[in-house]
């Protein structure tokens, strides 16, 4: 059964559903439908279905497959037409039968299936039998694609020692053949290079480790991997293909190497004279490992570790040697000790193996320097009494030379500027005697320095200090600590307190001070004032009588003994000064102060008053004198301006030029020795040139010249009433000599009728003058 007819019964089954519901006529119904559904079947197509295998080369039209239609009687009725992807090109059909044929070669991988459309046409009419039909012809896979590495190269890293069966990387293959046709992309993955050490999964490409590898032996590996499809078979057989692929492996580092010394006995050698922290020298271990797997550190073990100790230089993993404490060859020449070394960073999986450490032996030789002076006790304190005499002695000191020969040694005091030479030092026993005499009070404690000097060697010097203290004697008697202020009111009463005193002294007592106070000798029978002692260094002063008067006595002077408990008791009189206040009982100390001031410089308040008041008028005075010159005061210029002012003259006509001179006195422009002979008046330019042409005939060695400057300076130099500063000078001459020449416009023409002037004539009256001055004689007469 074809399409066609299938399609006919279930249009009749749908027409026939309604009688199953009991529809009237269903019978006429049913007849009718089954007539009509029996007229509209159509015949179907008849084929199988369509392959084509790529890659397929041949000169004639390959075979693909057949439509038929269930209408074709063979009698060639029919006609068959081919439509759709390729149709004409890569496919063909034969009309008559059917037949569908591929003339080119064809790839899966670029287009795996055609769409094509097939009709069938009446050949008289050209009209179709058969309705259009859809078909897929697909193309066939075969094996024509080698499989590829798409991540090649391949580098990993597995750590060393790594167990068997540890998986390192995995690789991947492609294959551009259809996986679901046949076994063209079924790959297989094989190891050709890498044995025995690594292994691959043949289906999944997991490369895994083999066997355990170390690094210190090997630290990389290279490895080949194989892909072949088909499902392995040998390539050539049945069209396999295989494809090889690099995978670097490289071993990682882990700590499971211990380190090691290179050496089991190490020498070294140190100066005596070293000083602490020296190097001594270096010790190596060595470690196969690499990075933190190789740091390590380096210890000192045994009783030598606080003369000599051991860090760790962390670049070049070396083991410095140095020196922790002084070492003296006299006492001890060599020193041996056990270095030990031990890795950093352990990994626990290895402790099984062994410890990660080392150790070694390290000999130190100390060799023999020429030393300096050695002094017993590197600080010296000594005691002096300050009562003590020049040239007493203080102490001593001793220095030695520590090396066997036993120099004898030189004493000497480094001597500073605030200790003034107070001490002296023998050269030879090192004894410290005074030179002046001491006072605690200034100083209490002096500090030297003494050095030691070789005898066979004054470069080798050392130093000790000495501390000497100055011990104390009773030689400062007690006194007042500051200035009292004491006031009593005039209207105070007997017995009461006026003024708290105490006492310092400079001296130092062990047992603490303890002062005594009472009154001097010459004060017993004061009647106005007593001194009470409270026994705690402090006493007070109190009235004995009740009433003062200021009239009578203004100041009291009160001589107050004090006593010390220093061996032997001094003493010391000291004057208490109380001023007669007046007050009633209780002290105003600014008023009394006021009033003491006033006693003192012998004036009532009522003569300060008037001594104030003449001093606020003399100043009020003087303010005034002071204001009223500055209302007066003048410009600095003003008589400048003055004489300035004299020198200028207001024409409201034309000036008449040179001869002109009854505006204003010509007569102080003019010099006398210009003036001394009188000139008939000639033509002014006839003047002006012969001028300039006497002026160029006398040169400056001229005697006329030297004689006419001497005149004007003599002239300038006694003129009483010419001007302290310099004034301008007229002089005829003209100077000559200058390699530029002239620069007078005088001395543009050269004869007397140079230029012709005569034009003034024609500017009017008011220039009338002037062109009787600048124009010829002849043009004059013209």
């Amino acid at each position: 059964m074809n399409c066609s007819t299938l399609l006919s019964l279930v249009l009749m089954l749908v027409q026939l559903w309604p009688c199953s519901l009991g529809t009237q006529n269903c019978s006429t119904q049913n007849a009718e439908q089954s007539f009509t559904a029996v007229r509209r079947v159509k015949r179907g197509w008849v084929w199988e279905p369509l392959f084509a295998t790529e890659e397929q080369t041949s000169k004639v039209p390959v075979y693909v497959g057949q439509l038929k239609s269930d209408l074709d009687k063979q009698d060639e009725n029919l006609k068959y037409i081919l439509i759709g992807e390729g149709a004409g090109s890569i496919f063909i059909i034969d009309e008559n039968n059917g037949k569908i044929y591929v003339t080119q070669k064809l790839d899966r991988e670029k287009k795996p299936f055609y769409t094509l459309r097939a009709q069938v046409v009446n050949r008289s009419t050209q009209l179709p039998v058969e309705p259009e039909s859809e078909f897929i012809i697909k193309v066939r896979d075969v094996n024509d694609h080698e499989p590829q590495f798409l991540d090649e190269p391949y580098v990993a890293t597995v750590p060393e020692m790594s167990p068997e069966g540890t998986s390192v990387t995995q690789v991947t293959a492609t294959d551009g053949d259809d996986p679901s046709y046949g076994n063209s992309a079924r790959l297989l993955y094989s190891l050709i290079q890498g044995q025995p050490y690594f292994s691959v999964e043949p289906k999944t490409g997991v490369i895994r480790m083999a066997s355990q590898m170390d690094r210190e032996t090997k630290d990389q590996y290279l490895v080949i991997i194989q892909a072949k499809d088909m499902v392995g078979e040998r390539v050539g057989k049945g069209g396999a293909f295989s494809a090889p692929a690099t995978v670097t492996i490289n071993l990682s580092d882990i700590n499971d190497n211990p380190p090691k010394f290179q050496q089991r006995l190490y020498y070294m050698s140190v100066s005596e004279e070293a000083p602490v922290g020296t190097t001594v020298g270096k010790v190596f271990a060595e470690d196969s490992d690499i990075g933190e797997n190789a740091a390590m550190n380096y210890f000192i073990e045994g009783d030598s570790s606080d003369v000599f100790d051991i860090i760790t230089n962390n670049e070049t993993q070396e083991g410095i040697v140095l020196l922790k404490k002084r070492v003296d060859y006299e006492s001890r020449r060599r020193y041996s000790i056990q270095a030990k070394v031990e890795n950093r960073y352990i990994d626990d999986r290895f402790l099984k193996e062994g410890p990660f450490e080392d150790k070694t032996i390290v000999k130190i030789n100390v060799e023999d320097a020429d030393e300096p002076p050695v002094f017993t006790l590197e600080n010296y304190i000594m005691e002096i009494s300050e009562a003590a005499v020049t040239g007493s002695l203080v102490g001593a000191v001793t220095a030695r030379d520590p090396d066997d020969d036993d120099c004898p040694v030189r004493y000497s005091i480094v001597h500073g500027m605030h200790l003034k030479r107070l001490f002296s030092i023998n050269e030879y026993n090192g004894t410290i005697i005074t030179t002046k005499p001491l006072d605690r009070e200034i100083a209490s404690w002096h500090n030297i320095t003494v050095t030691a000097t070789e005898t066979r060697n004054p470069e080798k010097i050392s130093e000790a200090n000495v501390y000497i203290q100055v011990l104390d004697v009773n030689d400062h008697a007690p006194e007042f600590p500051k200035y009292y202020e004491t006031f009593v009111c005039e209207n105070a009463v007997s017995g009461q307190l006026i003024q708290s005193i105490s006492a310092v002294d400079q001296d130092d007592s062990a047992e603490g001070h303890h002062f005594y106070f009472s009154l001097a000798q010459e004060a017993k029978n004061n009647s106005h004032f007593t001194v009470k002692d409270n026994q705690d260094n402090t006493a007070g002063i109190f009235t004995a009588k009740s009433g003062f008067r200021r009239q009578e006595q203004f100041y009291f002077y009160l001589p107050i003994l004090i006593l010390d408990n220093g061996t032997p008791p001094l003493t010391s009189t000291n004057t208490l000064t109380i001023t007669v206040c007046d007050c009633d009982t209780e002290v105003n100390t600014f008023y009394c102060r006021y009033g003491a001031f006033m006693y003192a410089m012998g004036l009532s308040t009522e003569a300060l008053v008037a001594v104030l008041a003449c001093i606020l008028i003399l100043l009020v005075f003087f303010l005034a004198i002071l204001a009223i010159r500055q209302q007066r005061k003048k410009s600095p210029f003003s008589e400048k301006m003055e004489e300035f002012r004299e020198n200028i003259v207001r024409y409201d006509d034309e000036g008449g030029g040179e001869e002109d001179t009854e505006a204003f006195d010509i007569s102080a422009l003019r010099t006398r020795t210009i003036m001394r002979t009188h000139k008939p008046r000639k033509t002014v330019t006839t003047e002006i040139h012969s001028l300039y042409r006497q002026s160029l005939q006398v040169g400056p060695d001229n005697e006329i010249f030297r004689q006419f400057i001497s005149e004007k300076l003599e002239e300038a130099n006694t003129d009483p009433s010419a001007p302290p500063y310099d004034s301008l000078q007229t002089y005829i001459f003209e100077g000559t000599g200058s390699l530029a020449g002239s620069l007078s416009s005088l001395g543009s023409n050269m004869s007397d009728v140079d230029q012709c002037y005569d034009y003034l004539t024609d500017w009017g009256p008011h220039f009338e003058q002037l062109a009787g001055m600048y124009t010829s004689p002849r043009s004059v007469e013209d």
